[in-house]
């Protein structure tokens, strides 16, 4: 019949473009994390801050507990040197990995399942380290550049021919400042170490996407060398607060490509992680919004969790996948999100 035929027309041409105008819509809050998703509060017992968190291969989660020598001090005028703690999804208990951890702050896993570790200043180990995970015994990777030592080794990022990256802010420490820059390097797999940016300003976060196109680097410029320890009523010139984005090449070089997210004048972010289509997870440390900041590629913002001041994140491996880990203040907390995180294949 005539008439049913031009209403199924009808109704098919309005479905396909309804069809097609949801598919032109853009992204919501929705698209990344469940309205309905809550902060779990994992853990509440570091000294100062927690940072650097990292799913290792065996299924537990671990953690930095960084422990400033002026406020962790025992009355017998000991400091606490520094823990690597491990959380286990399983049991939900932490247990302290390593001590003293030569105040370890960012950590990754490489694809042997090797935990690699930032070593920082103020009575830590200015290097990065490896440890094998069955054995237990720690190489040290990086320990000097042109004969001096690391300013403070802070976050690592690790590509899929097995080359680390690693920047070297002070933000922190009584040691001197022996490099001339605060730079990113980057570890080759013969052992080799190169400078390879001088121009993120204070860099602090470090990610490589996916596609190993791209080194992102955040610079948290603060103004000083002695977090803490400055007096908070001290006039501070801080620097570049920023995302920055760096086209990467094959041979492991970087250059400079565009700021994605300007702060200032707020405070920047610090640690950083990527999901399987690229997305970016930062840790944003802006006093007036606080959290864990989606962005896409591009810099353009997806989704914000609400947090205390936050320092790093990092994904679960295997089930959980999309479960988001979090560092902030003295704690360890998790949200479940909608994409899987990225992780170096095995």
């Amino acid at each position: 019949m005539p008439g049913i035929k031009n209403a199924l027309t009808v109704l098919v041409a309005l479905t396909l473009l309804s069809s097609a105008a949801a598919a032109d819509l853009p992204p919501t809050q929705d698209d990344y994390v469940d309205p309905d998703a809550e902060l779990e509060l994992l853990f509440d017992g570091a000294c100062i801050l927690t940072e650097g968190v990292a799913a290792g291969h065996d299924g537990r989660v671990y953690f930095s507990d960084i422990t400033f020598s002026h406020a962790c001090r025992g009355d017998d005028g000991s400091i606490e040197a520094g823990h690597i703690w491990a959380f286990d999804p399983e049991t939900g208990e932490s247990t302290v990995f390593r001590s003293p951890s030569g105040m370890s702050n960012g950590l990754k896993f490489d694809a042997a399942g090797n935990l690699i570790a930032a070593e920082g200043a103020d009575y830590g180990g200015r290097r990065v380290t490896r440890t094998d995970m069955k054995t237990g015994k720690t190489s040290i990777i990086a320990g000097l550049y042109e004969g001096r030592p690391f300013n403070s080794p802070n976050d690592i990022t690790i590509d899929e021919q097995g080359r680390i990256y690693f920047s070297d802010p002070r933000y922190l420490g009584h040691e001197p400042i022996d490099q001339p820059v605060m730079a990113v390097y980057r570890i080759d797999t013969d052992g080799s170490i190169e400078r390879i940016i001088t121009d993120a300003g204070k860099p602090n976060g470090v990610c490589i996407s996916p596609d190993q196109k791209s080194l992102y680097v955040v610079s948290n410029d603060n103004g000083s060398t002695g977090i803490g320890v400055i007096p908070d009523d001290a006039p501070l010139h801080k620097g570049r607060m920023a995302l920055l984005a760096y086209d990467l090449s094959a041979d492991g070089t970087a250059e400079f490509r565009e700021t994605l997210v300007d702060y200032a004048p707020q405070d920047g972010p610090d640690g950083l992680v990527v999901d399987e289509k690229g997305n970016l997870y930062v840790a944003v440390r802006d006093l007036t919004r606080p959290g864990i900041c989606i962005y896409a590629p591009d810099g353009t913002e997806l989704a914000y969790i609400e947090t205390e001041l936050p320092t790093n994140v990092g994904f679960g491996r295997g089930k959980e996948s999309r479960m988001l880990y979090i560092t902030a203040g003295k704690s360890l907390y998790r949200i479940p999100v909608k994409n899987k995180g990225y992780h170096l294949p095995e």
